[in-house]
Order: structure tokens, then C-alpha cells, then sequence
């Protein structure tokens, strides 16, 4: 049986519990311990892929189709451990579930309730993913202690605690230790009324965690410990990191949370240095070269809209020993006088994925540029069907080429909905979704960079290049240089008289990891810095 660690917040939101959840997990990791790891959310959207990215930043997708939240983006750069539907789980799945089984008649005519139906059906869900072989689930609870929607989650932990005994539950709580600059000092009464509220539940923590702008010192932790009833050596610091959120697992390291969850759950295991973990964040703080590559968003102001394409930017970096300055632009600003004005510092252009028409003639702006003046390009999804929609303009002479998303009645629709997205009216999970297999061309800068033909990525998407056009494309210099087995699908494309224009239908942004970053991204990386500027 696994044990199981619950990761909590408190004070307020945006904590950071995502990146503290998957930096223990990576502590566990290195200590040769098989875990896995899983998000409750407590709202009542079913999932988040109908979400505003505005509200929720992206979409993180698993290999078996989960749209989910971007915390689980967070597990698997720094585990390397993967997630999939069991990994996410929110309120609005949790009851969806235990109705549809009221409706079946499961619950023999009971009276359905939140205590006990809702939290056995949320202990089950975190109990499915403890499968053979693993050693610890770490499971994460969204939102902050008090949110009402977050009772249900909390009192299904505080049961899972008497039921599996707490020698095999630990209990972690997050929380926020204020500092005060015009009274010079830290405040941590916040801290201790968020434990309060959270004891008042049935939870004492085990740990805490606190995150702070400041060091917190001796006299604080000590009052932390008293009033909070946390034993002075798991009252943990995680000040706000210089550079990057990959010094997390150094940080917690060093004050030995690593060796306190052992000596929790009673577990010998050899002891670890983070070796490789070290060697990476050191190639991050200490870069040999610096790239200027532009991100040409439509939610360029959200920096969780892009959260795993910057992250992939930032690995494809470390591929070369290099810093990637990103250099956030909104569409919206190039479709307004001279778009070489903010292009020309870069070395290198990408277009995310997103939907919807604002911004769209920007983004082709970017990649004309991109084309015409021999700047490394990487499209991603809606930035490979602009690639085309850009080419098909300039190159092919289809005046007026467009995708039906946007616009309907365009005279050449070289991109167009799916066949098998034709009628569908929900919105909810109904795209293409999950892992799917491309071949791609021998000889093509997309072999090149991937070194095999045949590989696998992530999709999140319902349009796609119209066959109808394919040919006159190809006949014009655009190589489709990746597609799907049958040959039916396009998934890449490239222009072979270009240092690097390379555009894929998928997300490859969601495989990449700090210890294997993305041969996309460090392609892109590689050719920005070969072209200089």
C-alpha cells in the first residue's frame, strides 16, 4: 500500500503549491521512491478546457486526452513521472460522477450526501492512482484553507488520514508569512490562523511550509511551531527564488524535508545529492550565451497563459548552455504600422497555439517575417496553420486563403475543420486530444532534429490542412514534412530553403522536461544562436 502525502495552501492563492507539490515529488524521486502524483481542483467545471485563459492560464494535455490543469505541466517537468486522467480530478468530475451513479440506481434509492457520497467517491479518486509498485501518492489540494468549495476536498483527507493510519498519511501545509516594509518585520499570525482554521477541520500538519520575500527567523519559526503545533525542524523557509523555479527541490534540500518524510513514513532509502538536478539548475543560473526569441501570443500579458512554452524555451536552452530572454509580444501590436519595428531584435519567432480571431493577421505578420528575412520560426499548432494560411498568401498566390475558423466564406480554406469534428456541437473534451502518431520525412529538418521518423506527440485541436490544397502547397515549396501514418493528416510542416522554419500541428511543449528538453525547442534554440544579432 502507498503512502500518501497531502499537499495543502493557505493565506492565499498563487502560493505556488503546483511547483512545491512537484519539487517534493522530484525530492522523492532521487531517493529512489516510485511515486505519482495528482490535483484535486474544487471547482465545478468538469475540467478546465473550456476555461478562459485569462482566469485559468493553459490547458495542460496528458498522453491519454486529459485536458487538465497546468500544475500537473509542473509534476511531470520535474519528475518525469507521467500523468494522466487519474491525475486530475475537480469538484464538478467528482459530482458529475456520483450523480450519473444516483441515476444508475447504484446507491439503492439512498439519500445522496456530502458526507459520505462526495468524499467517498473523492478518496476513490485519489486512491485509484495508487497502482502496483508505487511507493508514495502526493496528492495536491487546490485552492486555500476556508474556500467553501474546498470543504468536501479537506474532510476527504482528514478521513483518509484515520482510515490508513497516519503513520502512512502526512499532512503539508503551505502557507504565506507576510512581510511588512513599513514596519520592517514579518507577520505570522496569517500563517497561524490559516493552520487554525485547518486544525477546526480535523488536520493538524505535519510540515509547514513557508513561503516568504524574506528570511524568516529563529524567533518567527519558533512561534510558527508553538502556535501552529509543528515541531520546530518542519517549519520549513521557501523564500521567493532569484531565478528559477527549478532551485525549489535545492531549497527544501537543504532543510531536510526530504529526510523528514522519510522518517515519517518509516522508509530507508539511500541518501541522495540531486546530482543531475544540481548540474541542470547550475547550467541555469550560469549561462555561457544569451538568445533573444520573441513569443507572438494573443494572452502575451498572462504568463500562465504560455506556462509550458516557456518552460520548453527555457530547456531548449539548456540543450546549448544558453539563456532565453523571452521576448513577449501580442499580436494585436503587429497588425498596427511597421511589424519589423519589434521583430528585428530577435533571433528567433514562435507562434503558440490558442483560438479565436484576435491577433490572427499579427501572427502571419510575425511569420512573414520570419520567412522573408531568414529568422528561426517555430510554429504550434494555430501557429502551423498560420504558417500555411502566410504561405499560401504570399507564396502560393491563393489571394484571400484563410482557415473556416475564422473565416467561413475565404475563397481558399487551406485550413478547415476536421471530418470527424463535423457536427459536433460540445465543447467540453470533444477535440482532438491526447498522444498521436506522425511519421515523418527522411532527410527533413524534422527527422533531423528528432533523429527517428517515427514519433508521438500531444494534440489539442479541431482544424486542420486541407488535403483539397496540399498538393499546390507542396508544388510551391512548402515541404509537409510530417503527417500521420495513413498519410491523411498534416502534423509538419517546413520550408527546406530556410536556416530553420518548422511548424507542427501538436503541443510539443507538453513532453519537454529541464532533463530532456524538447529537440523543437532546442532546434529553434540552436539556429536563433547560430544566426546571432
Amino acid at each position: 500500500m502507498a503512502k500518501y502525502i497531502f499537499v495543502t495552501g493557505g493565506v492565499v492563492s498563487s502560493l505556488g503549491k503546483g511547483v512545491t507539490a512537484a519539487s517534493i515529488g522530484r525530492l522523492l524521486i532521487d531517493r529512489r521512491l516510485r511515486i505519482r502524483m495528482i490535483k484535486m481542483d474544487p471547482y465545478l467545471n468538469v475540467d478546465p478546457g473550456t476555461m478562459n485563459p485569462f482566469q485559468h492560464g493553459e490547458v495542460y494535455v496528458t498522453d491519454d486526452g486529459a485536458e487538465t490543469d497546468l500544475d500537473l505541466g509542473h509534476y511531470e517537468r520535474f519528475t518525469g513521472q507521467p500523468t494522466s486522467r487519474k491525475s486530475n480530478y475537480t469538484a464538478g468530475r467528482i459530482y458529475w460522477e456520483v450523480l450519473n451513479r444516483e441515476r444508475r440506481g447504484d446507491y439503492l434509492g439512498g439519500t445522496i450526501q456530502m458526507i459520505p457520497h462526495i468524499t467517498d467517491q473523492i478518496k476513490a479518486a485519489i486512491r485509484a492512482i495508487d497502482e502496483p509498485g508505487v511507493d508514495v501518492v502526493l496528492c495536491e489540494i487546490g485552492g486555500t484553507v476556508g474556500d467553501i468549495e474546498g470543504l468536501t476536498f479537506l474532510e476527504a483527507i482528514r478521513q483518509m488520514g484515520l482510515e490508513h493510519g497516519r503513520d502512512n498519511v502526512m499532512y503539508i501545509h503551505l502557507t504565506y508569512v507576510p512581510y511588512i516594509r513599513a514596519a520592517g518585520e514579518i507577520k505570522t499570525k496569517p500563517s497561524q490562523q490559516s493552520v487554525a482554521k485547518l486544525r477546526e477541520i480535523g488536520i493538524t500538519p505535519d510540515v509547514l511550509i513557508c513561503r516568504s520575500e524574506v528570511a524568516i527567523s529563529e524567533d518567527a519559526r519558533r512561534k510558527l511551531s508553538l502556535f501552529c503545533n509543528v515541531p520546530l525542524h518542519a517549519v520549513i523557509e521557501e523564500r521567493d527564488v532569484e531565478h528559477s523555479i527549478y532551485e525549489i527541490p535545492l531549497v527544501l534540500y537543504e532543510q531536510g524535508l526530504d529526510e523528514l518524510i522519510l522518517v515519517h513514513f518509516r522508509l530507508a532509502r539511500p541518501p541522495s545529492r540531486l546530482t543531475e538536478w544540481r548540474r541542470m539548475v547550475d547550467r541555469v543560473l550560469h549561462p555561457r550565451r544569451r538568445v533573444r526569441i520573441g513569443v507572438i501570443g494573443k494572452y502575451s500579458e498572462l504568463q500562465d497563459a504560455y506556462k509550458s512554452i516557456y518552460e520548453a524555451l527555457t530547456h531548449g536552452g539548456l540543450a546549448h548552455d544558453a539563456a532565453v530572454d523571452v521576448v513577449k509580444i501580442a499580436a494585436e501590436e503587429l497588425e498596427q504600422g511597421d511589424p519589423a519595428r519589434l521583430l528585428e531584435p530577435l533571433q528567433g519567432i514562435l507562434v503558440p497555439g490558442g483560438f479565436g480571431s484576435r491577433g490572427i493577421e499579427g501572427k502571419i505578420a510575425a511569420i512573414r517575417h520570419a520567412r522573408e528575412r531568414g529568422v528561426p520560426f517555430l510554429g504550434i499548432c494555430l501557429g502551423l496553420q498560420c504558417a500555411v494560411i502566410e504561405f499560401a498568401r504570399h507564396v502560393a498566390s491563393l489571394d484571400g486563403a484563410h482557415t473556416t475558423e475564422i473565416e467561413p466564406g475565404t475563397p481558399h480554406p487551406v485550413v478547415c475543420l476536421m471530418e470527424e469534428q463535423q457536427g459536433v456541437q460540445a465543447l467540453g473534451g470533444t477535440m482532438r486530444l491526447g498522444v498521436w502518431p506522425c511519421r515523418l520525412q527522411p532527410g527533413s529538418l524534422a527527422a533531423r532534429l528528432y533523429g527517428v521518423t517515427d514519433i508521438s506527440e500531444r494534440h489539442r485541436h479541431r482544424y486542420e490542412v486541407n488535403n483539397a490544397y496540399r498538393e499546390r502547397l507542396e508544388a510551391a515549396g512548402l515541404r509537409v514534412s510530417g503527417a500521420s501514418p495513413d498519410g491523411r493528416l498534416v502534423e509538419m510542416v517546413e520550408l527546406a530553403d530556410h536556416p530553420f522554419f518548422i511548424a507542427t500541428q501538436a503541443h510539443p511543449e507538453f513532453k519537454s522536461q529541464p532533463l530532456a528538453p524538447h529537440p523543437l525547442f532546442a532546434g529553434l534554440v540552436g539556429a536563433a544562436l547560430a544566426r546571432g544579432g
